[in-house]
């Protein structure tokens, strides 16, 4: 059915292209005959009024000057024409004869002094229009007159008589030629089209059949756009888009194997110190005091694992809101350190913190200071055998920068971007001596709700800084988008 569904849609699709193909190259040919056929005629009288009254304006201008003539030898050359120039006293001052008896100034009807005479019953002092075909013509004629200076005081009349060509048998002979460049075209159009519709729907014809197979589960395939940049565009969206799923489908799977692993070591410790209290220890106060504490313990460390996923849920959903407040981060630090130190005893773990000068600032207390534990927890779990942790304050100009460093194995460059997904894993991981192993995507969900910039440096063999920065300016606004340094 897919397929099936897949071919139809590419045979539309090439259908289309086609048509519109054929649509464009009909609408050419339909413009082509409309003018070239059609409207020839009124065009080219149009053209030809337009020149006369052109050469007019040029004979006008140059009445009476020097060399005048050979101005109008000129204009009468190039545009076919018979002139006749007179001055006010119907003297004739310049004639050009180029059509012999035909022409209506020179030949046969001699309408010079009728022309004269409408020039002088105008409005305007010009007259033009179409004469048709009579007598020795046997072409219609253009006449055109004009009055040099005004009616009232004029300086002469300037007359002009042109041929209008038949444009009849032109018009047959375009005609025959479109008839037959209409035909080779039409069929080349053809030819182009399904070409071309076919190039253009491949691609997106393959793009659909490897999305098919992604959509299978198959995050192996590679999209191929052809040779169009914006098809090259979305094959490679589509193909970063594979990749990524590829990778968050790894990472989920990872993820469920971890929680399980996670989960089922406390369940099981659970089941076995209860069947232990059912037992052996009901009846021995001391060891069923014992056995009861280790399910106390198991059932908190349970009971944290879920809260830890619950609170990213609700960070990541935007259900959980900030409650932003001023307040000291030196002092906050320093209950935040003295309190692990408490652990120093039990655990041998080594506390250093290094406070700047004392800042004011405005976020949400309790969420820093989850911030700050989950990265203090973090560096317990993988720090050295020295079991050192540094925890640093450092004043910037525009903020205050926190950094907590370890002195473990370090982290790869390549998996620097990785460390804050909620997905992953460093392939240095143990079970954690503090936490569930999901603070550090805690650490990056209340940072990006806060606008914090954060990352983290690493050397191989030396340790990493995990670290964050409070920004003076920033209102805790979740609406602004956040800058990262992963």
């Amino acid at each position: 059915m897919h397929k099936n569904r897949r071919r139809l849609c590419s045979h539309s699709l090439r259908t289309h292209i086609w048509l519109y193909f054929i649509l464009y190259v009909v609408i050419v040919f339909v413009l082509l005959w409309v003018f070239q056929i059609v409207f020839l005629e009124k065009f080219y009288d149009r053209m030809k009024i337009a020149d006369i009254r052109n050469v007019a304006e040029q004979m006008i201008s140059n009445y009476g000057k020097e060399e005048y003539e050979e101005l109008y030898d000129q204009l009468a050359y190039e545009n076919d024409l018979c002139i006749e120039v007179m001055d006010r006293y119907y003297r004739s001052l310049y004639s050009r004869d180029l059509m012999g008896g035909s022409c209506l100034l020179h030949g046969y009807r001699n309408d010079v002094y009728a022309m004269i005479h409408q020039i002088q019953q105008s409005e305007n002092g010009v007259i033009f229009g179409e004469i048709e075909a009579s007598g020795q013509a046997n072409m219609d004629m253009l006449v055109y007159g004009a009055v040099v200076g005004s009616l009232e005081e004029p300086k002469g009349y300037i007359l002009l008589n042109t041929p209008l060509v038949p444009v009849g048998s032109t018009v047959s002979i375009i005609k025959r030629q479109l008839i037959i460049i209409s035909v080779l075209l039409v069929l080349v159009g053809l030819v182009l089209s399904i070409y071309l519709s076919g190039r253009l729907a491949r691609p997106i014809a393959d793009i659909t059949r490897s999305a098919e197979r992604l959509a299978r589960g198959d995050y192996s395939v590679r999209f191929d756009g052809g040779n169009y940049r914006e098809l090259q565009q979305l094959a490679g969206t589509l193909t970063y888009a594979g990749q990524e799923i590829s990778r968050v489908d790894t990472l989920q799977r990872d993820l469920i194997a971890n929680v399980s692993h996670d989960l089922r070591t406390p369940l099981t410790m659970l089941k076995a110190y209860a069947e232990m209290i059912r037992d052996l220890s009901g009846d021995n106060p001391k060891k069923r005091e014992e056995h009861l504490g280790v399910i106390i313990e198991e059932t908190d460390r349970l009971a944290l694992m879920v809260n830890d996923i619950l609170d990213l849920s609700k960070l990541e959903s935007g259900g959980l809101a900030l409650n932003p407040s001023a307040f000291h981060i030196t002092e906050k630090l320093s209950e935040i350190v003295e309190r692990y130190r408490g652990l120093s005893v039990k655990t041998g773990y080594q506390f250093d913190f290094q406070p700047d000068a004392e800042r004011t600032v405005f976020c949400d207390a309790g969420k820093i200071e989850q911030v700050i534990c989950n990265l203090i927890n973090n560096a317990m779990n993988y720090t050295g055998a020295d079991k050192q942790v540094y925890i640093t304050q450092t004043n910037l100009p525009d903020g205050v920068k926190i950094s907590v460093r370890d002195t473990g194995e370090g982290i790869e460059e390549e998996k620097l971007k990785l460390i804050f997904d909620k997905y992953y894993r460093s392939a240095n991981h143990k079970r954690e001596v503090v936490g569930t192993g999901l603070g550090l995507s805690i650490v990056k969900a209340i940072l990006k709700l806060h606008n914090y910039s954060y990352g983290v440096d690493s050397t191989i063999g030396a340790g990493s800084t995990f670290w964050f920065i409070i920004h003076l300016d920033s209102a805790a606004d979740p609406q602004k988008t956040t800058k990262t340094e992963e």
